[in-house]
């Protein structure tokens, strides 16, 4: 009703605001099979920091949002081909500058070389010391360059590991930024394939569950024309990541949550079952200490989080998905969250972690959060 308080303390009008880019329909169909009983129109705002008054024009975000605009500003020009450079991946700015026909043959590559990663990955035991873990970029594609460059920094001794969401809702600064983002961190997988690993979030998983706002579609077709098949490829190739990770030092990564025991013989057999099922469970979950309530699976608690952790012997869990959790340790400091787009910085910063590999992880200590500042001018 008119006048009622959501999350993220914005005013709702009593209808969907017309022609809105949240709440509503998918910008593409989604496949059947869904649990009973779940909406098919669309799961509605995705995040607390962005809700369904969006309008579909306009710099900047309606009245009573917020969430920050849409606007996708104009590529400069474009490259005839790939830049040179053997198999080290283009950079953002080389992407955005592409022809479509280069585009297309970066696609093609990376449809090579990019690793299919199994439902749930076990990260190895060595050679690597520490990972690199980011949050949700949702576009941000320069604070994902700044992350890279500390993973970068010693890339034989470790991991980038993704927590998802690298599509939709990219800053003002960053055009095309759900575009440029996901085929650099693309690139970088099929650079580093046994280092780099793309966790898939809710917004790679809208062709399974729809998800709104959902830009990457808009913008391909921006770019390089409307040649839905290019989406389509992307989306595939982001679809290639893990639903979550475990390393030997005692860390459950996902984005949102983590499966319902069942009870099986093996906690690992939980991640074999129904892939929408892991969708909603692990790609949709939401932490109970979070304010956000989107309604598509209950919130995990404090002892379902103690039992899942107990049950898989691991210590923590990092996670993005719910930016008021932005840098803050939750339930008994076993459960921290990061997000890692200036879009959202207002909640916590612009984080990523260091994740110790090489030794066990006995508690929250042992994780270093950092603080993306503003570069030098």
């Amino acid at each position: 009703m008119p006048g009622a308080e959501t999350p993220a303390g914005a005013t709702l009008p009593s209808t969907g605001t017309a022609g809105s880019r949240c709440g509503g329909a998918p910008a593409r169909p989604i496949r059947s099979g869904l649990r009973p009983g779940l909406p098919r129109q669309g799961l509605g705002p995705c995040c607390l920091g962005h809700t369904p008054v969006q309008t579909p024009a306009g710099p900047r975000p309606a009245r009573g949002n917020s969430g920050p605009p849409h606007r996708l500003p104009v590529a400069g020009g474009t490259l005839a081909s790939l830049p040179p450079g053997g198999t080290e991946p283009p950079t953002p700015e080389e992407i955005l500058s592409l022809a479509p026909e280069a585009a297309d043959d970066l696609l093609e590559r990376l449809e090579r070389e990019v690793p299919v990663s199994p439902r749930l990955a076990k990260l190895p035991t060595r050679p690597f010391s520490e990972a690199i873990v980011f949050g949700d970029t949702h576009g941000d594609w320069r604070s994902t360059q700044r992350v890279v460059a500390a993973f970068l920094a010693a890339p034989g001794d470790r991991m980038l590991i993704g927590l998802g969401d690298y599509v939709d809702r990219a800053p003002e600064d960053c055009g095309y930024g759900s575009v440029a983002n996901s085929l650099y961190l693309l690139g970088l997988a099929s650079r580093y394939p046994d280092r780099v690993l793309l966790i898939k979030g809710n917004h790679e998983l809208h062709r399974l569950v729809g998800v709104l706002p959902h830009d990457l579609p808009e913008e391909v077709d921006l770019l390089w024309g409307p040649e839905e098949e290019r989406y389509h490829r992307i989306a595939a190739l982001l679809e290639r990541g893990p639903f979550a990770a475990v390393s030997p030092s005692g860390v459950y990564f996902a984005h949102g949550g983590f499966p319902k025991p069942t009870g099986g013989p093996r906690w690992e057999s939980e991640f074999e079952g129904s892939e929408e099922d892991l969708a909603l469970d692990v790609g949709w979950g939401e932490c109970g200490a979070s304010r956000s309530r989107r309604g598509v699976v209950p919130s995990f608690t404090e002892a379902d989080l103690a039992a899942f952790l107990k049950l898989t012997g691991t210590r923590l869990f990092l996670r993005g998905h719910d930016p008021d959790l932005t840098g803050r340790w939750v339930f008994g400091a076993r459960c921290l969250t990061l997000h890692t787009s200036r879009s959202y910085e207002r909640f916590g910063g612009v984080l990523f972690a260091r994740v110790p590999l090489d030794r066990a992880v006995e508690s929250s200590k042992a994780i270093a959060v950092e603080h993306l500042r503003d570069p030098p001018v």
